[in-house]
């Protein structure tokens, strides 16, 4: 299936179910918002890397627009739908401020491991309390995927784009296995090397025998 759909390119990753609020300035996607909320027709949010825009996105539906601004700048409130690969980037259209894309949607497996979606949440709640930041999700437990993950697991720009690139739910559980696999070991010697600087100068037990002498 393929259609057109009107474009908002941004620095950021959105993902299918994701609630996102946006502050609308700029003239071309003012008009681009204001025919999308009249028609009740959705529009892409693609990536902006270096000034060029991603080849992958997703489809975002407004729910509300919560407040129009004196300027007519607009507070508005979506949801993240499906995700679409660009086959034409039309760049220019008639009477139009902003650019569209045909785009076709390609098949996105969501049956994952439930019981390695468990695992990743500890994971992330250890990742969390190591950086002491606490975290709560809007969804049940057992109504989680690894969307609703990712943008708590520290990934960097390129990396959460990556993960939107992965079009079956089970590989995207791995990579983010494989993120805080890596992450969470770095944390903690981080952590341990913060302890040894702070002890530096103070009085410590030691002994040729000790492995870890006493701070």
């Amino acid at each position: 299936m393929t259609n057109f759909i009107p474009l908002f390119p941004l620095n950021i990753v959105v993902y299918p179910g994701e609630y996102l609020n946006l502050h609308i300035f700029e003239p071309r996607y003012k008009q681009l918002i204001s025919e999308c909320f009249q028609s009740q027709k959705e529009f892409g949010i693609t990536t902006v890397f270096k000034d060029s825009v991603s080849e992958m996105g997703t489809t975002v539906r407004i729910l509300s627009i919560e407040k129009v601004h004196e300027q007519g700048e607009m507070d508005i409130k979506t949801i993240g739908g499906k995700v679409f690969r660009i086959l034409e980037h039309v760049r220019s259209l008639p009477d139009k401020l902003y650019e569209g894309a045909i785009v076709t949607y390609p098949e996105n497996i969501q049956d994952g491991i439930q019981s390695k979606l468990l695992h990743l949440l500890r994971e992330l709640q250890q990742f969390h309390s190591l950086l002491d930041v606490n975290k709560e999700y809007k969804k049940q437990i057992e109504l989680l995927n690894s969307y609703d993950l990712a943008h708590h697991a520290g990934l960097s720009l390129e990396q959460e784009y990556q993960l939107l690139e992965l079009l079956h739910e089970a590989q995207r559980q791995e990579f983010l296995e494989r993120h805080l696999r890596k992450t969470i070991p770095t944390i903690i010697e981080l952590q341990n090397l913060k302890k040894r600087i702070e002890m530096n100068g103070h009085f410590r037990k030691l002994s040729v025998n000790d492995e870890n002498p006493e701070m």
